[in-house]
């Protein structure tokens, strides 16, 4: 019995005294909104009364059946302006609600966007920054080495090299050139071994 009535009393807490008071707001204005449809029909009715009294001659009686629905017409137009005041502050209350729950977002929002730049201090994102860049210089780096060890003509060989294979279809179970690893060769190396070259190609010819 104890967690029933405890459910019920955390239903009815969610009823807030705003709600309330749109709630009766708009029970005011169906109320207003049923009278004016009576009062139209009295005034119809009482029109129709005035047109037989007279045709029967009885002017004075038609007269004051007109009189009276002057007057519900005035009571009519005066529920109009008091319907349109209902709606207008059952429109604003609800309204300020909404704006309510938007503060309320706001606040949570800008609660977790406090926690999440606790969490991230300007120190560690300029160390990230600092180390992302000295990565992108060092990689920077060896491109500029690997492009330098190979000579034009080598250049040609391995595109050459390139056209064979993708006319034979080995290039698909070649391993894909970023994963290809080339070794640092010194470039003191390659100038010796093509002197070396250059000078047997001319021993050769001498002795021919």
């Amino acid at each position: 019995m104890g967690n029933l009535f405890g459910k019920s009393s955390s239903k009815a807490s969610r009823v807030t005294e705003q709600d309330k008071a749109v709630l009766q707001l708009k029970q005011q204005r169906d109320k207003l909104k049923q009278y004016q449809k009576r009062i139209e029909l009295e005034l119809e009715k009482d029109r129709e009364m005035a047109k037989k009294c007279l045709a029967t001659g009885r002017k004075e009686r038609a007269k004051t059946l007109l009189r009276k629905k002057k007057y519900q017409e005035k009571l009519l137009s005066n529920t109009d302006a008091q319907l349109e005041t209902i709606e207008k502050l059952a429109a604003d209350i609800e309204f300020a609600q909404v704006e309510a729950q938007i503060v309320q977002g706001l606040k949570a929002g800008n609660e977790a966007l406090k926690k999440v730049n606790e969490m991230l201090s300007i120190d560690e994102v300029e160390r990230i920054m600092d180390e992302t860049r000295e990565s992108i210089e060092k990689q920077q780096e060896i491109d500029a080495l690997l492009n330098g060890v190979l000579t034009e003509e080598d250049e040609d060989e391995v595109l050459a090299e390139l056209e064979q294979l993708i006319g034979t279809g080995e290039a698909s179970a070649a391993p894909a050139e970023e994963d290809l690893q080339l070794p640092d060769v010194p470039q003191d190396e390659l100038v010796r071994e093509k002197k070396q070259k250059e000078k047997k190609a001319e021993k050769v010819a001498l002795e021919a």
